[in-house]
């Protein structure tokens, strides 16, 4: 049974950082295409970053050079640093898996089959 867990969330002030990780559970880590999503109160689930197979990564404008995903194929863990933090971070964070090594659209949240619950990410200015 896929099984994904995120943490690392918190409270943090503009500038700060938090590095998020998603442990992962019931498949073949290396294999299929992940992402890192977002949703704050009233707005839809964006992508935010987004890595394939090979590692090849792909980020929202918003937090191009800002934003790192990474993963560690050892421990099943995918990640999420974030540096220079600003309120309109603030969302909940989710990862989110993809069971295929084809990742066409890595921002799309309807390409994914397996959600996390989520974990808060709040900025304050």
């Amino acid at each position: 049974q896929v099984q994904l867990a995120e943490s690392g969330g918190g409270s943090v002030q503009t500038g700060g950082s938090l590095r998020l990780s998603c442990s992962t559970s019931g498949y073949t880590f290396s294999t299929y295409c992940m992402a890192w999503f977002r949703q704050a109160p009233g707005k839809e689930r964006e992508g935010v970053a987004g890595i394939d197979t090979d590692g090849t990564t792909t980020y929202a404008n918003s937090v191009k050079g800002r934003f790192t995903i990474s993963k560690d194929n050892v421990k099943n863990t995918l990640y999420l640093t974030m540096d220079i933090l600003r309120p309109e971070d603030s969302a909940r964070y989710y990862c989110a898996l993809r069971l295929s090594n084809y990742c066409p659209r890595p921002m799309h949240p309807v390409d994914y089959n397996h959600w996390g619950q989520g974990t808060q990410v709040t900025v304050s200015s």
